[in-house]
């Protein structure tokens, strides 16, 4: 499908590895101009630099956007390439090991202020603009536990049903401009840090070994969807491709699961 984003530039926070990569590589497929960000000026470059290699345009920027200072450095090195009209507010963090009992306030405060507030920050740095020319898109990445939260972790979970209300609140806010603002929920996804872990946590549980041997059998807590396996980033990316893209324009105020039906 030709998905017309031809002329469009792109910032993807959290690019510089992961679902983030995978995705300012298959927007610069499709025709737009992307903004690798990171906070590791290295691996920040790399992927930039794999893009223009594979045929794509690919500027950096790079920054902490948990600060208002890293996010105006960001914002000023996104915006030196033409204007952004495609938002992706992929930067955010979780860890699978805490819970009720180990999470601190102090913890709370931390992943809110990088899973979303991060997000806002660079929503009112760029979306206003968008505003102003009558066409954007602003995609935020989340997660299932927004709406399936577990014991383990609570404080991600919370972000995620946060990322969410925010999504929906931003669309009302921008009705009539052009400008629309959809969330992904996502489900579990096979980027390669976490292919590490969850191999880890199956030779634990005598799942297997190997990745491969743990990911086929059925029986493990990994394939726990109608599905029955991890997503692939490529799925993620594709999805999340086609929101940025023209062809969403009757698509606001939405999140789309993309879970294997959690």
């Amino acid at each position: 499908m030709e998905l017309k984003l031809h002329g469009k530039r792109a910032l993807v926070t959290g690019s510089s590895g992961g679902l983030g990569e995978e995705t300012v590589r298959l927007l610069a497929a499709e025709g737009a101009s992307v903004v690798v960000h990171g906070r590791d000026a290295a691996r920040t470059a790399a992927v930039a630099e794999a893009v223009r290699a594979a045929g794509g345009s690919a500027t950096t920027a790079v920054g902490d956007l948990g600060t208002d200072e890293g996010a105006d450095a960001v914002t000023a090195a996104a915006l030196a390439g033409g204007p952004v009209d495609i938002l992706v507010n992929n930067a955010g963090r979780y860890d699978m090991s805490v819970d009720w009992t180990t999470t601190t306030p102090a913890d709370w405060a931390d992943i809110y202020n990088t899973n979303v507030i991060s997000g806002v920050r660079m929503i009112q740095r760029l979306v206003p603009a968008m505003r102003a020319r009558g066409w954007g898109r602003v995609i935020q990445v989340g997660s299932v536990t927004g709406e399936l939260p577990q014991t383990t972790q609570p404080h991600y979970a919370a972000s995620n049903a946060a990322r969410a209300n925010l999504a929906r609140s931003l669309a009302r806010e921008l009705r009539h401009t052009g400008v629309t603002s959809n969330v992904v929920v996502a489900g579990g996804i096979l980027v390669p840090g976490a292919v590490e872990r969850l191999t880890a946590v199956g030779r634990e549980r005598g799942w297997g070994d190997t990745w491969e041997e743990i990911a086929a059998n059925r029986d493990t807590a990994f394939a726990a969807n109608d599905v029955g396996r991890i997503g692939e980033p490529r799925e993620y990316a594709d999805v999340i491709a086609f929101l940025a893209s023209p062809l969403s324009a009757y698509i606001t105020g939405s999140a789309l699961r993309v879970d294997g039906g959690w």
